[in-house]
């Protein structure tokens, strides 16, 4: 099915053009060039040509139906049609209230396959349309090939999503730029007013936690599920183990409340992490207590992230070396996506587990070191 959409609204392209960067760079979509790929639409053999008649529309939607029409045929993304092709239109109102943008050119032969029927009359589209199930694959191709230079660089695109990152502002800019030009090379044109963060934090020194909210943790309730600020906090598991046992049974509230404001303490005051360069080789420092396993990834003396998990009931009754030995297995297994081939040291206080690659050794310790050597 087709969809058209309601007009772009004149306030919010006021408010584009006070944006630096994005400024210079006006919007002035129409039709697209021939490109290297052009998408398709196969069908299955031995399908036959579907026709429907309209819907029934309402007078408002009429009215809206030839302003659409009109404006479509004007930058030539719908044209006449004499397909035996037709499916009815409808209107599906965008939350924006804005028009999509097309982009894709079709072959010319899958072009009266596009075909859909109006009050007014046949249209096809000698562009992509909406709703067609193999669009977004195209598309992301599209985009991928139109942007390889930069991706992992300073851009991530998904789909007809593109994240821009910068350590500063000033670098944001050049970055906004380079992009920006490279859309309009390809006669690319992004919709700037469908979402602008007005308001950005740049963590050239680090990742911390953002300091907006700090105020809103000190007031919060009791959460059910503190497990995304883990990264942020040495010794979570043992600071958030009163709160993680009321999930099982037969527990009371017995330091509930008193973990939940020592864990409000390190989240609001949490030192900044440091941005990883995958270039540059990782050290890991492994703990462990009888309550759980911590683990700290760093780089160049500076804090890349904290890992720590509580023992499990049957591991609270395994000698020292052991638990040692799982902190060790566990950092590789939760940072297998920086660690690999690219560690300097792994570093512990357990002076045994210094000679575990060369001494005998237990079927178990066997398996963690292969699942460590495996990891590094």
């Amino acid at each position: 099915m087709k969809h058209m959409v309601a007009t772009r609204n004149a306030t919010e392209l006021d408010e584009i053009k006070e944006i630096p960067v994005v400024c210079d760079f006006p919007t002035t979509a129409g039709p697209p060039p021939d490109r290297d790929v052009e998408f398709r639409i196969d069908l299955i053999p031995g399908t036959a040509p579907v026709s429907k008649r309209p819907y029934v529309m309402a007078p408002d939607e009429l009215k809206e139906l030839k302003i659409q029409l009109q404006e479509q045929l004007d930058k030539g993304f719908i044209r006449p049609s004499s397909s035996p092709w037709g499916c009815p239109a409808l209107f599906v109102e965008k939350k924006d209230r804005g028009d999509r943008a097309i982009i894709d050119k079709n072959r010319e032969e899958d072009i009266p396959k596009t075909a859909f029927s109006t009050r007014y009359g046949l249209y096809e589209y000698p562009v992509m349309s909406f709703g067609l199930t193999n669009a977004p694959a195209f598309f992301m191709y599209m985009m991928n090939s139109v942007f390889m230079n930069e991706l992992d660089k300073f851009v991530v695109v998904f789909i007809d999503d593109i994240l821009i990152y910068s350590k500063n502002e000033k670098e944001h800019e050049e970055h906004l730029r380079v992009v920006l030009t490279r859309l309009r090379e390809h006669k690319l044109y992004a919709k700037f007013s469908k979402k602008w963060v007005s308001r950005g934090i740049f963590v050239e020194k680090g990742v911390a936690v953002d300091p907006s909210k700090v105020k809103d943790v000190l007031n919060r309730k009791q959460p059910r599920n503190p497990g995304y600020y883990r990264r942020f906090i040495k010794d979570f598991s043992k600071i958030a183990k009163p709160m993680t046992s009321l999930t099982k049974k037969m527990q009371n509230s017995c330091g509930c409340e008193e973990g939940f404001r020592e864990l409000k303490k390190p989240l609001t005051t949490a030192p900044a992490l440091a941005q990883p360069d995958v270039t540059k080789p990782f050290d890991v420092y492994c703990d462990a207590s009888g309550r759980g396993l911590g683990c700290v990834l760093m780089q160049e003396g500076r804090v890349i992230a904290y890992a720590s998990r509580q023992l499990r009931k049957h591991e609270t009754n395994y000698p020292t070396h052991d638990p040692e030995l799982a902190a060790a297995v566990h950092a590789p297994k939760i940072w297998r996506h920086y660690l690999p081939g690219n560690t300097r040291h792994i570093y512990t206080d357990h002076k045994s587990l210094k000679y575990i690659f060369t001494q005998p050794r237990t079927e178990h310790e066997a398996a963690s070191v292969v699942r460590i050597d495996k990891r590094l």
